[in-house]
C-alpha cells in the first residue's frame, strides 16, 4: 500500500511516496538482523566506534539538506531542524569514545586463586519504533549505542516522515555497517504491531525501544512482558514549569514561550501547564500574553516561533484539545486554524495546518486540559499558594518527563527537585532541551524509568555477564568453604 508524505506548510507538495509493507516485511527484516547479529557482535566494539565515527562525518557532510528535507517534510522551523541534525553528530561523537570504553570489572573473590568477572554483551536484535516529530535526533539515541553495543537494529519510522527516515538510513548505510545489521520498515502501526508480536514469540526480537504516546506504550509494555522482555519507552508528558513568587518573570516568559510554543508544542517534553505563584500571576500572564502575541508563525525555513503541525492527523486531535476549553477558562486571543478570516499578525505561512497559539487561564486539577497531554499549540495558566502544592500539582496528571522550576532561591530548586517525580528538571531553563551525554527519559505515563543517551543507555543495549574462574585445581564451594578469621569480640578498654 503506497504512503504519500506531503510538506504540511504546503499540502500540494509531495515530500516522497513510499509503499507500505505487512507485518510479514517486519518479521523478515527481523529474520536478517537476526542472521548479521553475530557477525558484528564479533567484531571489535573500538572498531564498532570507528563505524559510529563514520556516520558523524556522514552527517556533517550532509548536514544541511537532511535539515531542509526535515523542515519540508513536517514543518519543524529550520533553526530546529539543524539543532535536531547536529544532536546526531553530538550522539555520534560521544559514542565513538564508548566503543573503547565498553567496560567490565575484576572482582575479588572470597576464595583464594579464584577470579570474578564481568563482561558487557549486546542484547541481539533490537527493534525500535519511533515518531516523527523528531525524525532523526530520536531515532540516533537508539540506533547509535544499539550498534555501538554490537546489536543489530530493525527500525519502523513513523510514515509521514519517511524521506527524512529514509535519508537518515541512507547516510548510516555509507558509513561500512554490514549487510542486514541495520534494517529499516516502512509500515502502518497496526501491522508493525503484529509483525513485532511475531517476531518476539519466534524469538527473533531481544529489546523493543519506542518513542510515541503512551496509550501506545502501555500495549508495547504488555506484549513485551508476555516475553519477559523490559522495552525501553519514552512516552508523553504533561510538563508542569513552577514560576515562583521570586523568579525573574521576563526570564520566565522566554522559557515559557519556547517550551509551550517551539515546535508548534509537538514535543514530548512540551511545556504543559504554567503554575505561577499568585504574588505574580498576573504579571506573569500579562507579560506571557504580550510575548506570544508579537510572535512569529508561519513558513518554517524563516525565522519563526513555530510553522504548521506535523500531518492532518495531528491537526485533528489538536482541535479534540482546544474542545476541552470550558466556559470557566479564560482564552487570550484567537484559537483554531490561521486563515483568512481568523488571521494572525506576522503570519507568513500559506497552504498548510498553520494554528494559533493558545494561552488559557483559569485552569483547574481536575481539567481535562491540565491532566492529559495536549500535543499542539497550547499552555494553560495556574495559581498555586505554596511550594508544597506546586509541586503536588505538578505531580497530578501522573506523567513524570521533564518539569522546570523558576527560582533565584536555591532551597526552592532543591525541595522542588526532590518533591517532583519528572525525569529530568530545569532550574531557570525550559521544559525543553537534551544533551547527548545526560540520561533522557522519564516515569509514571511517561515511561517505565528506562533511560536514553549518555553511558546509561548502555544498560538498555547490553547484558550483564559474570564468570568466575577457579585456577587452584579443587573443588571450591562458596560460602562454604571461605577462610574465617576469628577476632575475639569480648574484649573491651580498660
Amino acid at each position: 500500500m503506497p504512503y504519500v508524505s506531503t510538506n504540511p506548510s504546503n499540502t500540494s507538495d509531495v515530500v516522497t511516496e513510499v509503499e507500505l509493507g505487512t507485518s510479514r516485511t517486519f518479521v523478515d527484516s527481523a529474520q536478517r538482523a537476526k542472521a548479521a547479529q553475530r557477525a558484528w557482535a564479533r567484531v571489535p566494539a573500538p572498531v564498532r566506534g570507528q563505524v559510529i565515527g563514520n556516520i558523524g562525518r556522514l552527517v556533517e557532510a550532509n548536514f544541511e539538506p537532511l535539515a531542509q528535507l526535515v523542515t519540508r517534510e513536517i514543518g519543524k522551523p529550520i533553526a530546529e531542524a539543524r539543532g535536531e541534525v547536529q544532536e546526531i553528530v553530538d550522539t555520534c561523537n560521544f559514542f565513538v569514545g564508548e566503543g573503547r570504553r565498553l567496560y567490565g570489572q575484576t572482582v575479588p573473590s572470597e576464595m583464594p586463586d579464584k577470579q570474578l568477572f564481568t563482561f558487557r554483551n549486546p542484547v541481539g536484535v533490537a527493534a525500535i519504533i519511533t515518531a516523527g516529530n523528531f525524525p532523526v535526533a530520536v531515532p540516533s539515541w537508539y540506533i547509535i549505542p544499539a550498534l555501538l553495543c554490537g546489536n543489530s537494529v530493525v527500525w519502523k519510522p513513523a510514515e509521514y516522515s519517511a524521506a527524512s527516515a529514509q535519508a537518515f538510513y541512507d547516510v548510516f548505510q555509507a558509513s561500512g555497517i554490514p549487510a542486514g545489521v541495520f534494517e529499516i520498515v516502512f509500515a502502518e502501526g497496526s501491522e508493525t504491531f503484529n509483525g513485532l508480536e511475531q517476531s518476539l514469540r519466534e524469538g527473533l526480537v531481544d529489546k523493543v525501544g519506542f518513542t510515541g504516546s503512551s496509550e501506545v506504550g502501555v500495549r508495547i509494555g504488555e506484549l513485551c512482558g508476555r516475553h519477559l522482555q523490559t522495552p525501553c519507552l519514552e512516552l508523553g508528558g504533561k510538563n508542569p514549569m513552577v514560576v515562583t513568587e521570586d523568579a525573574d518573570l521576563d526570564l520566565a516568559v522566554q522559557g515559557a514561550l519556547f517550551a509551550g510554543f517551539g515546535s508548534a508544542g509537538q514535543r514530548c517534553t512540551s511545556l504543559g501547564t504554567a503554575i505561577v505563584h499568585e504574588s505574580v500571576y498576573d504579571e506573569f500572564l500579562s507579560r506571557f500574553v504580550e510575548a506570544v502575541a508579537g510572535a512569529t508563525v508561519g513558513d518554517p525555513t524563516g525565522d519563526v516561533l513555530y510553522g504548521p503541525l506535523l500531518d492532518e492527523k495531528f491537526a485533528l486531535a489538536y482541535e479534540k484539545y482546544l474542545g476541552w476549553v470550558g466556559e470557566h477558562h479564560t482564552v487570550h486571543g484567537p484559537t483554531g486554524r490561521i486563515t483568512a478570516a481568523s488571521s494572525r499578525n506576522g503570519f507568513t505561512g500559506e497552504n498548510g495546518f498553520f494554528y494559533h497559539p493558545a494561552i488559557v487561564s483559569g485552569v483547574r486539577a481536575d481539567d481535562e486540559l491540565f491532566l492529559q497531554e495536549t500535543f499542539g499549540p497550547i499552555v494553560g495558566v495556574m495559581k498555586y499558594s505554596d511550594l508544597d502544592e506546586a509541586i503536588e500539582l505538578g505531580n497530578k496528571p501522573g506523567y513524570g518527563l521533564s518539569c522546570s522550576i523558576y527560582t533565584t532561591d536555591p532551597n526552592k530548586a532543591f525541595r522542588f527537585r526532590a518533591g517532583i517525580s519528572a525525569g529530568m528538571v530545569s532550574v531557570n531553563n525550559s521544559t525543553s532541551g537534551a544533551e547527548a551525554h545526560l540520561p533522557f527519559g522519564g516515569n509514571g505515563k511517561s515511561g517505565n524509568g528506562s533511560r536514553q543517551s549518555g553511558v546509561w543507555v548502555l544498560d538498555q543495549f547490553t547484558r550483564w555477564q559474570s564468570m568466575n574462574w577457579d585456577y587452584s585445581g579443587k573443588l571450591q564451594k562458596a560460602q562454604m568453604d571461605t577462610l574465617e578469621i576469628e577476632a575475639n569480640l569480648d574484649y573491651r578498654l580498660g
